[in-house]
């Protein structure tokens, strides 16, 4: 595909905000919209907040929070874009309508990507004249920081525009992965899932506090986790034998502990045990001072993994 030198980004909330300072730190143009009162002001803060970070991080030639345009009229903004990365509410009647309205709007060759957390593409696309090129492009939170961005298509997206897709977030830094086949969640959120499942169920059953199981993650597999993924960490437990003799000597037990996992429901007493035990947990820290210290090691996290291509 030509180089991408134009990107809309629609919704400015968190996630889109962070979005629009990757894109600029990019060295890209950015037309922005949302339709909130006073979203035009939040966004240039959240890009002057995130920028000593991008910063930091390393900026393209040309980059720059002066190359941030905001508009009130969403058909403005995608007029003229390479890319539209959109943001909006996590509602399948809004996003339909959304795309109906970007799809007329935008140029016929701008890819329109979804940074939606679970719903499928096949929805959003239904009601576009030109569904082919309509994608999954979800981020992780913090998007200005963190690589991965999952990617995906419905069932009339054509398979250039998630090739297309996943070239342009190689070209600006991130690790595309590519969802082949749509599931509610896509695939981090579900393994997310899956683990805060049993997290609550530990609490639930009174086996663990939350600052326990905080600990045990961030103190413990976590670090594994933060290199190499599950299958690599498990391989490299088997020691010269790998998975085959991990999976000959712990595949019984590994079975076992699954048939055990907990199914909890967010009942009114645990969401209130969580709450408090989160609570407890923070001893006075604000989230603002968790996320500047988590941000702050992120960068570097990533600068030395950077360093270790054999991890990749």
């Amino acid at each position: 595909m030509p180089p991408v030198r134009r990107v809309a980004v629609v919704g400015t909330g968190v996630i889109g905000a962070s979005w629009a300072a990757c894109f600029l730190a990019r060295g890209l143009d950015v037309a922005a919209t949302d339709p909130a009162e006073g979203a035009e002001q939040r966004l240039r803060a959240a890009v002057a907040r995130h920028w000593p970070a991008l910063e930091a991080m390393g900026l393209a030639e040309g980059a720059a929070p002066e190359r941030l345009r905001f508009h009130a009229r969403l058909e403005d903004a995608v007029a003229g874009a390479d890319v539209v990365q959109e943001n909006g509410p996590e509602r399948v009647d809004l996003k339909t309508a959304l795309y109906a309205r970007m799809d007329a709007a935008a140029p016929a060759d701008a890819l329109l990507a979804s940074s939606s957390s679970g719903l499928a593409v096949s929805a959003m696309q239904a009601a576009c004249a030109h569904p082919e090129r309509v994608v999954l492009g979800h981020p992780f939170n913090p998007p200005h920081l963190i690589p991965l961005v999952e990617v995906g298509g419905g069932k009339q997206t054509a398979p250039e525009s998630i090739a297309r897709a996943m070239d342009f977030y190689r070209a600006i830094g991130k690790k595309p992965i590519q969802v082949r086949r749509e599931i509610q969640g896509h695939i981090a959120n579900r393994l997310q899932a899956a683990l805060w499942r049993e997290a609550f169920h530990l609490v639930d059953q009174g086996v663990a506090s939350v600052a326990d199981i905080d600990t045990a993650i961030a103190h413990g597999p976590g670090l594994r986790w933060a290199l190499l993924g599950p299958f690599l960490n498990l391989h490299l437990s088997g020691g010269e034998g790998g998975m085959a003799h991990l999976l000959a000597h712990l595949g019984g037990p590994i079975d076992s502990w699954w048939q055990d996992l907990g199914a909890p429901t967010l009942h009114a007493e645990l969401q209130a045990k969580v709450v408090a035990g989160v609570d407890a947990a923070l001893a006075g820290r604000s989230a603002a001072e968790l996320q500047r210290a988590r941000d702050q090691l992120l960068l570097g996290l990533m600068a030395a993994k950077a360093d270790h291509p054999q991890l990749d």
